[in-house]
């Protein structure tokens, strides 16, 4: 299944998406797709429900993130050898583990704003994992039994901050704006190898990013397994997973976002976003 939410930003309902690309509304059966919907018992009924008798959404309605109430936003950070390579920093022992808040989480098409003064905003197209069910301690074998899906994220970073105010990663990285998520929640079922994605980005349509899940240094599943031992993962909790080369802040010289310009980016499977860049100040 793909899942979505769609309407205005604070008062989504949810949705589903159908065969021929049409939102069928699931708001009569299902009050968010989050929580305890996410687990495999909601899914399940989600799953049972006759697709045809679901009212059609007319128009074309904004889409929020396509999981609702999300617990935490955890992320990766130099997940791929290649991208470690072009930050010029030595490829991780074990995976290098940061938050993005919560309050940056956005729609899919929703305007990215730079945050007053900044002038070394980034951009990373990611894969993000959905957890479904509650994780502690988990072994690499049953972590995916944890999840409920997958959805691409734009890990939306702003250099400066992250990198040069000191302290931790955490500064740079969830400016409200900075957490784009969906179109949809693809479920566990319709992805039978997470890593064997495509996934790209392009900026004003220029190609910047162009990878590969299989590249990944640490999977999945071991990402999964790790987190489970720092934090109990709970249903709605999303963790993206890391990113290819390609970024702005690794191009001699490097380049960053100004304001104006359209980031597309999307994931094989996953669906794409596309959005408009702006200041905030």
């Amino acid at each position: 299944m793909k899942l979505l939410r769609y309407g205005p930003a604070g008062r989504e309902k949810p949705g589903l998406l159908d065969g021929e690309g049409r939102i069928r509304d699931l708001s009569a059966h299902v009050a968010d797709i989050a929580g305890a919907a996410l687990g495999p018992e909601g899914l399940a009924r989600i799953a049972a429900l006759e697709l045809d008798a679901l009212p059609i959404v007319s128009g074309q309605p904004r889409l929020g993130a396509c999981v609702g109430q999300v617990p935490k936003f955890v992320a990766i950070g130099l997940n791929y050898a290649d991208h470690a390579a072009e930050a010029g920093l030595p490829v991780p022992s074990e995976p290098v583990v940061f938050n993005k808040w919560t309050s940056c989480i956005s729609g899919p098409e929703d305007d990215v704003l730079i945050p007053p003064g900044a002038q070394k905003t980034d951009w990373e197209v990611e894969l993000g994992v959905v957890i479904g069910s509650r994780a502690s301690h988990v072994a690499e074998a049953a972590a995916l039994e944890h999840v409920a899906g997958y959805c691409v994220v734009n890990d939306v970073s702003e250099r400066e901050w992250q990198a040069e105010r000191g302290g931790t990663w955490d500064k740079g990285k969830g400016f409200d704006t900075f957490g784009p998520i969906g179109p949809w929640l693809v479920t566990r079922d319709e992805v039978p190898d997470p890593q064997a994605l495509a996934l790209w980005l392009e900026v004003d349509g220029q190609r910047f990013q162009q990878g590969s899940t299989a590249t990944m240094i640490f999977t999945v599943a071991e990402i999964v397994a790790y987190c489970s031992r720092l934090m109990t993962l709970m249903p709605g909790d999303v963790i993206t997973t890391g990113t290819p080369p390609g970024v702005g802040m690794g191009r001699k010289p490097p380049v960053f976002l100004r304001g104006g310009e359209v980031m597309r980016l999307g994931i094989a499977g996953l669906g794409e976003q596309r959005q408009r860049v702006r200041r905030s100040d």
